[in-house]
C-alpha cells in the first residue's frame, strides 16, 4: 500500500471561539491511501488539547512501513487513538469499500443511514452578540453553546430570547470550577437546557459524582475511547464520541455500542472539519441522541462533493465523496 499524508488549511466563515481560544482557520491532514488502483481518503484536525500538532500527525503518517499491507485489526495496534489513526483508519474503510463494491455501512454491519439533524454551534462571545446570532438562527431546531463559566447564565438567557424555540444544549470544554456546576444547571434548566458537555477538566471530573446536576452531564474531553467508559458510570449520563478522539470509525463503532451496554446515552460531535471528516461520523450518528456535525457549516468553504446540509439535516455521504 501508498500512503500520502497532507497538511490543508481551510479559513473559517467567523472566528471560532471556545473557553480555550479563538481561531480564524483550522488545520487538517488528509491521508490518501491506494494499492496501486484504488484510492481511499480519511481527514483528521489534530487537537492542541491532546498535544497533537499537524506537523506531528504528518510524520507519524509519514514514518509508518504499509509495505506488507494494512487492515483495520492491525492498525487498533499500530497507531493510538487520536488524530493520525483517525485519517488511516477511515482511509482504510473507504479503500475496502471501493474494492469490495460495498458501502462502508454494508461492511460494518449497520443499517442504511438516513438523515441526521446536526446541531448549530454558537461561538463564545458576548451575550448581546450571541443572542443577535441565536435570532439569525432561529429556524434550526438544535443550537449548541459555547459556554466559559462567568455570565453563562446571561448568555444562555440571552440565546434563548433570540431562538425561543430551538432545543439548547451548552459545552463549557472544560471551563467551569465544581462550586458552580449545581448552581448554574439548576439555572440553565430554567432556561430549557437540555445537556451540559465537559463542565470540568478531565482530570479533576471526579467530582461530578457527587455534585446535583439537574441538566444531564456529557462527557467530551474526558471519553476518547472504549477504554474510558467503565470510569465515567455515575459522573456523566451522555458520552461524545468523536473520531479523532476514539481514533477512527473502527474504535468509534465500538464505543457506541459499549455505551450503550453500560447505560449512556450516546453524542457524536466533530472538529471543525470539512465533509470528509463528518462523513464517517455520520454513520455513527445514526440513531444517537445528539448530533454535532456541523464542521462544514462554519467553514468559508467546504470540500467538493461534501455532505448535502438543508438547514440542520444532514444527507448521508455519496460515494464521491467517501463510504
Amino acid at each position: 500500500m501508498k500512503l500520502i499524508a497532507r497538511a490543508e488549511q481551510w479559513p473559517l466563515a467567523e472566528v471560532f471561539t471556545i473557553s480555550r481560544g479563538s481561531r480564524t482557520e483550522t488545520e487538517l491532514v488528509t491521508v490518501e491511501l491506494s494499492d496501486g488502483e484504488l484510492v481511499g481518503h480519511g481527514e483528521c484536525m489534530a487537537n492542541p488539547r491532546y498535544n497533537e500538532t499537524q506537523e506531528g500527525v504528518l510524520a507519524t503518517l509519514n514514518d509508518l512501513d504499509l509495505a506488507s499491507g494494512l487492515d483495520q485489526d492491525c492498525l487498533q495496534e499500530l497507531l493510538p487513538a487520536g488524530a493520525a489513526r483517525n485519517a488511516l483508519d477511515c482511509a482504510l474503510w473507504d479503500l475496502e469499500a471501493k474494492r469490495s463494491g460495498m458501502r462502508v455501512w454494508e461492511m460494518a454491519g449497520l443499517q442504511p443511514p438516513g438523515s441526521v439533524i446536526t446541531a448549530f454551534t454558537l461561538s463564545l462571545d458576548t451575550p448581546e452578540r450571541m443572542g443577535a446570532l441565536a435570532k439569525q438562527h432561529a429556524d434550526r431546531p438544535l443550537l449548541k453553546l459555547k459556554v466559559t463559566g462567568e455570565g453563562d447564565f446571561e448568555r444562555v438567557a440571552a440565546v434563548r430570547e433570540g431562538a425561543p424555540n430551538a432545543r439548547l444544549i451548552v459545552d463549557a470544554n472544560e471551563g467551569w470550577n465544581a462550586d458552580i456546576v449545581e448552581p448554574l444547571s439548576d439555572q440553565l434548566r430554567t432556561l430549557g437546557v437540555e445537556m451540559i458537555e465537559q463542565p470540568l477538566p478531565a482530570e479533576k471530573d471526579a467530582v461530578l459524582a457527587d455534585l446535583v446536576h439537574p441538566v444531564p452531564l456529557c462527557a467530551d474531553e474526558s471519553c476518547h475511547n472504549s477504554a474510558d467508559l467503565a470510569q465515567l458510570k455515575g459522573r456523566y449520563e451522555i458520552v461524545n464520541i468523536k473520531l479523532d478522539k476514539t481514533g477512527g470509525l473502527t474504535e468509534a463503532l465500538k464505543v457506541k455500542r459499549e455505551a450503550y451496554n453500560l447505560g449512556f446515552r450516546v453524542m457524536v460531535g466533530c472538529m471543525v472539519a470539512t465533509s470528509l471528516a463528518m462523513a464517517p461520523a455520520h454513520l455513527v450518528a445514526q440513531g444517537a441522541a445528539y448530533v454535532d456535525i456541523d464542521g462544514p457549516l462554519l467553514l468559508a468553504r467546504d470540500r467538493r462533493f461534501g455532505l448535502s446540509y438543508e438547514g440542520s439535516r444532514v444527507e448521508p455521504p455519496d460515494t464521491t465523496l467517501w463510504g
